[in-house]
């Protein structure tokens, strides 16, 4: 197939502009292994299909074990050449900083891939888009500014801490975020000097097709990076069960990661870097000012995306004084997040991914409602537009930790409020899960602030927001949430080899 268009000067503002570009768009569909567009050796493919109204995009290369054993050996060779791994930070840099650019020019046409792609509104990948380009940027302008190290030691001996490349790195990603996860996982092992294979999700596998153009286009070398599109348990396990691949980087839920660290056991004890499912209490203490815009949060933390977000705040701890006013809000705030025409850059929410995971919210919703939870705004599906698979921002009060809803990670908008009387009791309800990717906390009371962020299980603690930061802090999980980080410095290191060198100095 011919590739997309070339961006008009003409950014596209309204639905009209964005549906005519859409109209515009053709995809790249094959395999991308060592240097060039491939079918898969079997020929096989699979739909792409718009959950906005049922259409697919196109017929995508399924890989298997065979595609993957020949992007492996590829990836090998270009390590083993050293036109990447062993090329000097700065100049790796530069490339990297010219793909970063090349994804700026190309902004409109990768978010509106994606949001076709997935069902994303084009607003939401439009700031994911930023956020890409963002991590691309501070990896490429960080690897030229990390040192070894030189060990303290005695006028007879020195000893140096080197840190190389890893080898070849194998990158699963998934579909909520396509883009910007691609990049948590890419930018740092690039920049790290690995070679890199890219298992994008069966349900949006496109924009990271285009971005493997982009970054040929770049002048990243033959073999260094390549994308695999195709399903988990064929090219998917192939990666993770292979003796070539050095280290494994996977986004998505806490069942697949774990069937990712079997296979890192049973080859050859890869590296295995998790970021997994989340089920993120948001603890709304009565001291914090403003209920309105809190609420508005709170709403927005478990909404955005459709709910389709491992951090989102789909916990609502609420303090029980305030817990009946406060809801009453989050149920305002919900009306203006109503989903819309993915195309819409007016709509706040899109489309359900696919029919699996529709079919998969609304059977949690029934579910919700059989266990005794009090049903308070949303729970349908809505015929937003023909042919497409949209739900109702969901709110149910009344939840308790026994309940599905309360602990079974959804991945859709549906929120369960919980209600407390004190302290402990919110920190009790909020760590009395098996997850730890996030939490949040709303209150004006300092002391309170640093007593419950200490005690709370989790990756990351949003005080007064929800979902802030940026690429300088960490993002990742503890407990059954995974063990890796993105983001930061510490994500590049995740990335390198320790390479101890001791010199015995004659006298």
């Amino acid at each position: 197939m011919s590739m997309p268009k070339t961006p008009t000067s003409t950014p596209p503002k309204t639905l009209a502009d964005w549906r005519a570009k859409a109209e515009a768009l053709s995809f790249e569909s094959r395999a991308f292994i060592d240097d060039g567009f491939v079918d898969a050796l079997s020929g096989d493919t699979f739909e792409s299909i718009n959950p906005a109204n049922g259409q697919c995009l196109a017929k995508v290369a399924s890989c298997d074990d065979a595609d993957a054993e020949r992007a492996v050996r590829h990836a090998r060779a270009a390590f083993e050449r050293g036109e990447w791994s062993r090329l000097a930070p700065g100049s790796r840099k530069r490339i990297l900083l010219r793909l970063a650019d090349l994804l700026e020019q190309h902004k409109h046409e990768l978010a509106l891939i994606d949001t076709l792609d997935m069902g994303k509104p084009i607003g939401s990948a439009l700031g994911d888009m930023a956020g890409t380009i963002a991590c691309l940027r501070y990896n490429a302008e960080s690897i030229d500014k990390v040192f070894g190290e030189v060990a303290p030691t005695g006028e007879e001996s020195l000893g140096l801490v080197l840190r190389e490349p890893l080898g070849v790195v194998a990158s699963i990603v998934p579909w909520n975020f396509p883009m910007m996860m691609t990049a948590w996982k890419i930018a740092p092992a690039l920049a790290a000097g690995n070679s890199v294979i890219l298992k994008p999700s069966e349900k949006s596998p496109l924009s990271a097709l285009r971005l493997a153009q982009l970054a040929q286009d770049a002048g990243i070398p033959r073999g260094v990076f390549q994308v695999l599109p195709g399903f988990g348990h064929t090219v998917g396990k192939a990666l993770a069960l292979s003796m070539e691949v050095n280290c494994l980087a996977f986004t998505g839920s806490t069942q697949v990661g774990k069937q990712l660290m079997q296979y890192a056991g049973q080859s050859n004890l890869k590296r295995v870097y998790l970021e997994c499912g989340g089920k993120s209490p948001n603890i709304v203490f009565a001291d914090c000012k403003d209920l309105d815009a809190v609420a508005a949060n709170a709403a927005e933390a478990i909404f955005h995306n459709q709910g389709e977000v491992c951090i989102a705040g789909s916990r609502l701890l609420v303090e029980n004084s305030i817990r009946e006013d406060f809801v009453t809000r989050v149920l305002k705030a919900a009306e203006a997040m109503q989903p819309g025409d993915p195309l819409d850059p007016d709509s706040f929410m899109g489309a359900i991914v696919d029919e699996t995971q529709h079919k998969r919210i609304l059977d949690f919703i029934r579910q919700g409602v059989e266990e005794g939870a009090l049903l308070r705004g949303g729970g349908q599906a809505l015929e937003t537009c023909p042919g497409g698979l949209f739900i109702a921002p969901t709110v149910f009060d009344g939840v308790t930790p026994e309940m599905s809803i309360g602990r079974e990670e959804i991945f859709g908008p549906v929120l369960a409020v919980f209600g407390f009387d004190t302290e402990e009791e919110a920190i009790q309800l909020a760590n009395d899960s098996q997850y730890g990717l996030a939490a949040g906390l709303w209150s004006q009371d300092i002391d309170r602030i640093m007593r419950v962020t200490r005690r709370l299980e989790s990756g990351q603690v949003f005080v007064n927001n929800w979902a802030g930061g940026d690429q300088t802090v960490p993002f990742g999980g503890v407990k059954q949430s995974g063990n890796g980080r993105d983001k930061s410095m510490h994500s590049l290191a995740e990335y390198s080899e320790l390479k101890t060198v001791w010199f015995s100095l004659r006298p």
